[in-house]
């Protein structure tokens, strides 16, 4: 019976509908994440009777055929970057983006990517670098000497220096943007890669028309909903449950019919 492998798909499909609900999750707490949601489409169709085929022959066309679904598979994984919320550390070197954008990341190999985690520092050098130690684009060398550093929501960044009045200008921090968000390939340690889905960056100072404002000693949250999580937890349970009784059914009526073939 086909009803077997159309039931072994459908648990297949909630099974990682799960993995992605339990990633979610467990990144509840992670800065910059972004959820991701698993999408569906169903499989090819069997006909067992055309539609439009005519009933006899020279006779008119039959309304409706008859398709059998062969069942389901994962279409995409979609990573949705709504707005996380914003949560005050006072740390100087915790930005967050409030608005569209991505910081631009210098990767060990010098492949750049992309972030929503604001969570730097400085190296023993004095360059802004994130915590795994990958310079922040531009790449700006805080002094020493420097008291204090300040970050406008503009992205200029300023260093106190003693004996001088004025702040000292470093840099301008820039953000990027995408025509499509959802076809960055997401890489782990908050980083997020170009892809020819996700079209070329387009870059511009932040506070411009379609880039976000930066907020120095915030950084931003990840946009997982609790509540939302575990609604969809119990969702997937209820659907691979009835898979599964799909698949205890059918195992029940194989018995039914080779017992009464005995």
């Amino acid at each position: 019976m086909r009803a077997l492998s159309i039931a072994a798909t459908g648990m297949n499909a909630q099974q990682t509908n799960l993995e992605v609900t339990a990633n979610n999750i467990a990144n509840i707490n992670t800065t910059g994440f972004k959820r991701a949601r698993a999408e569906f489409t169903d499989l090819l169709y069997q006909a067992e009777r055309a539609v439009g085929a005519p009933s006899r022959g020279g006779e008119a066309n039959v309304p409706e055929g008859a398709y059998v679904g062969l069942g389901v598979r994962t279409a995409a994984i979609r990573n949705l970057h709504q707005q996380g919320s914003l949560a005050q550390t006072t740390n100087d070197y915790d930005l967050a983006i409030n608005g569209r954008g991505f910081f631009q990341i210098t990767g060990a190999d010098g492949e750049t990517f992309y972030t929503r985690a604001g969570a730097f520092n400085k190296n023993d050098q004095g360059v802004i670098v994130t915590l795994d130690g990958y310079e922040v684009q531009p790449a700006m060398t805080v002094p020493q000497d420097a008291t204090k550093v300040t970050i406008n929501e503009t992205g200029e960044v300023y260093a106190t220096i003693p004996g001088q009045v004025d702040p000292q200008l470093l840099g301008q921090i820039t953000l990027a943007n995408f025509v499509n968000e959802v076809g960055l390939e997401p890489m782990g340690g908050n980083l997020y890669r170009q892809t020819q889905s996700s079209g070329d960056p387009v870059t511009g100072v932040p506070g411009d028309p379609g880039f976000g404002r930066i907020h120095q000693g915030y950084l931003e949250n990840s946009n997982v909903d609790a509540v939302k999580e575990i609604t969809q937890l119990i969702s997937a349970q209820r659907a691979y449950e009835m898979n599964s009784k799909v698949i205890q059914t059918v195992d029940a009526m194989y018995g039914t019919v080779a017992n009464n073939m005995r």
